[in-house]
């Protein structure tokens, strides 16, 4: 699925009551809803950003993984570039 700008009706960024960490929420044109987590979103824009200014790099491919070894407050599931 492929989503133009123009499918998109609403875009909400914040941290919900109760919370400590950013929502992104981008509601569709046809009702349909997407609420992304802080770290998702972090993980795409870093990746983005490399995309876009990296003088040779074209592309970027993230994999979900359980990092056995990590730093001490990261979540087991990580984004991880290939």
């Amino acid at each position: 699925m492929e989503i133009r700008n123009e499918d998109i009706q609403e875009v909400t960024v914040g941290v919900p009551e109760g919370h400590r960490h950013i929502r992104t929420c981008i509601v569709l044109r046809d009702g349909t809803e997407l609420v992304f987590r802080e770290a998702a979103v972090a993980n795409i824009l870093r990746a983005f950003v490399t995309v876009k200014t990296h003088p040779a790099k074209t592309s970027v491919r993230l994999i979900g993984k359980t990092m056995e070894q990590r730093k001490k407050g990261y979540a087991e599931w990580q984004l991880v570039e290939e």
